[in-house]
């Protein structure tokens, strides 16, 4: 039987996203020791897209050398990893490089940073013709690089890319998961899946699991209570397992939860950030353990926290913290390094060494929970919560 897998989303604490521009091999490494000693299994961490490929046809070696150095610690630790490609979308802001903007289109939703700068201007598209010839060079490039490496857990085919780009149609994003998934399988010979995320099945994106997971190793799927408007409140336990159940059924894939937590509430104020709603320290050592149960016991392939570290606090006034302060406060860390009582909860865990069970047959019809838009979900969620003998 396989293992129940933990792991952490990864960023360092003093950079954030300006890990690839002030890379801090000593940072890494110290953060890595610290994983490894909590008993997690695997670190999940991201290619600022800018920073690996400046320009269509070239992907930079000096990057490379970089990435090459954070699998190699991680292996030193005894750690797996999951490189992130094209990001892109992180914490609220599409961080993107030039060559990809298109002038006939503006950023609606998230602010698109490129070059350190603010610009006005969204991606093109990104799913097909000449930025999809881009990513399948970075992909084949990056693959021929880490063929076969023992620290790779997994490649992730981007950060709730759908956040980038809404594609046109479920077919078109198929398309492109199938031939991005075959350049990493043809050169690295390592497995693959792809980070969507809470928002593509709760709403109609033009993501299908059933289709875009169809080349995919495994599924992966990311969640938040105090992100869904279906949760009952900012505690429920159940929205994360419930989440991956909803995506095992359409994908017909096991599900890895790649992406779980919600952020604290400095020095335990539940005002802190306004309507954004926060757990206090205690709140979110004792919400950890109970969606983790729930997810073992119902045949997840594992979790990983969102994320290592609170950020430091000189990066309050830079993007994406300036407008999101709830931004710098998701970690199993402090921003001085010290640990919050989630560590405890999840090293726990990690240390029962929790065998992956066999996941309950499909809850939901993919067809028919995008074609009943919003009440299907309501419906589909209340009646697991009463499967569970869960209070609505």
């Amino acid at each position: 039987m396989a293992r129940f897998l933990t792991g952490v989303n990864y960023w360092p604490r003093r950079s954030a996203m300006g890990m690839w521009g002030e890379f801090d091999s000593l940072e890494i490494s110290e953060d890595f020791a610290r994983i490894a000693a909590m008993g997690l299994d695997v670190v999940r961490f991201f290619l600022l897209w800018e920073a690996f490929q400046p320009a269509p046809d070239t992907v930079a070696d000096d990057a490379l050398l970089c990435l090459e150095t954070v699998i190699d610690l991680a292996a030193t630790h005894k750690l797996r990893t999951m490189p992130t490609l094209f990001c892109g979308h992180m914490s609220g802001v599409n961080w993107l490089p030039a060559w990809t903007l298109d002038r006939n289109t503006r950023w609606e939703r998230f602010r698109t940073i490129s070059g350190n700068y603010v610009t006005r201007y969204g991606i093109g598209d990104f799913y097909t013709g000449e930025l999809l010839d881009a990513q399948r060079l970075f992909a084949r490039t990056v693959g021929e690089r880490l063929r076969g490496h023992p620290a790779i857990f997994a490649w992730d085919l981007g950060n709730e890319f759908s956040n980038i780009r809404e594609p046109a149609s479920p077919a078109e994003a198929a398309e492109w998961s199938a031939r991005l998934t075959e350049e990493l399988h043809a050169t690295s010979g390592l497995a693959v899946t792809g980070g969507i995320h809470g928002e593509d099945i709760t709403r109609d994106r033009n993501i299908r699991p059933s289709s875009i997971a169809a080349p995919w190793d495994f599924a992966t799927m990311h969640g938040y209570s105090v992100y869904s408007d279906f949760a009952r409140d900012r505690l429920d336990p159940e929205v994360v397992p419930f989440t991956c159940e909803i995506t095992a059924s359409c994908a017909r894939k096991p599900v890895l939860f790649s992406e779980f937590g919600n952020p604290t509430c400095p020095g335990g104020n539940l005002a802190a950030f306004g309507k954004m709603e926060c757990l206090t320290e205690d709140e979110m050592a004792v919400y950890a353990r109970n969606v983790l149960e729930r997810l073992a016991a119902r045949g997840a392939l594992g979790a990983f926290w969102w994320c290592w570290a609170d950020y430091d606090l000189a990066l309050r006034e830079a993007p994406p913290f300036d407008e999101a302060p709830h931004e710098l406060h998701f970690g199993l860390v402090r921003h001085d390094g010290s640990e919050k009582p989630v560590v405890r909860a999840l090293a726990a865990f990690a240390h029962e060494q929790r065998e992956v069970v066999s996941p309950p047959p499909p809850i939901v019809d993919e067809e028919a929970l995008y074609a009943g838009f919003p009440g299907s979900l309501d419906e589909a969620y209340a009646a697991y919560l009463a499967r569970h003998a869960v209070t609505v």
